[in-house]
């Protein structure tokens, strides 16, 4: 069994009946969150999802990590494939009952993997030069494409702890599903599964940022929200459209 189906009781619902199609790590990542205007955030959300808040605030998340093990189900990992950085431009959506994560941009090292989600996920993945430094418990970080860059530097400063329903950290984390858009219009879903995440509170120090204003979004220059997760195993299952 895989372990992250040693608890589904946390789940908002039920997980899918089917198989699960592949497996991946996130690890040594980063949950920076800004608020930002809704009626710009609006425009860069398709009309067939409902933007989603938190008490009336709408947030986008810069969330930089690395990738491993990332490969079909019962295959297994291949060197250079299967493990590599990635930085998520995100925000949170609504469709029906099932409340999820849309992305903006995700920036990834490997050609194979950006062609690969673009094609068959249809996710607005673009190839980057990125770094990934370790220090001790530090994480430096950096990604950079002609339309985004991103510097920073972060590390976890709490113990684990999972964070309780009805938080701001709770809705901002606890999301399993991610949707997308194919050529033809059709609004997808995918759904995924793992544990609660391990939070740990965190401090960071962004030397560059310009992912949210690619997306032509304002927000303070500091995150308003920071927290990080050592590792995390995820499944995902296939996409399915999304029934009006």
């Amino acid at each position: 069994m895989h372990p992250a189906f040693e608890r589904t009781d946390h789940r908002p619902w039920p997980v899918p009946t089917k198989p699960w199609r592949w497996r991946q790590s996130w690890c040594d990542l980063l949950f920076a969150h800004f608020t930002v205007p809704r009626e710009r955030l609006a425009q860069l959300v398709p009309s067939a999802l409902t933007l989603d808040d938190y008490q009336g605030e709408c947030w986008v998340g810069v969330v930089p990590f690395r990738m491993t093990g990332v490969m079909r189900r019962h295959l297994p990992d291949m060197p250079w494939i299967s493990a590599f950085p990635e930085l998520n431009v995100r925000t949170y959506v609504r469709a029906g009952e099932r409340s999820g994560v849309w992305f903006l941009s995700l920036d990834a090292t490997n050609p194979l993997a950006v062609w690969a989600a673009r094609r068959y996920f249809h996710l607005p993945y673009h190839r980057a030069r990125m770094s990934v430094r370790q220090e001790g418990d530090r994480i430096e970080y950096v990604s950079e494409r002609p339309e985004a860059r991103f510097r920073a530097w972060y590390r976890p400063t709490s113990e684990v702890y999972a964070a309780s329903p009805g938080t701001l950290e709770h809705w901002l984390t606890e999301r399993y599903c991610l949707f997308a858009q194919a050529p033809d219009g059709t609004m997808l879903i995918n759904e995924v599964h793992h544990l609660p995440w391990p939070l740990q509170r965190a401090e960071a120090e962004v030397m560059e940022n310009t992912m949210l204003a690619s997306h032509g979004l304002s927000a303070s220059k500091a995150p308003a929200v920071l927290h990080f997760a050592r590792r995390i195993d995820v499944v995902v299952w296939g996409a399915e459209r999304v029934v009006p």
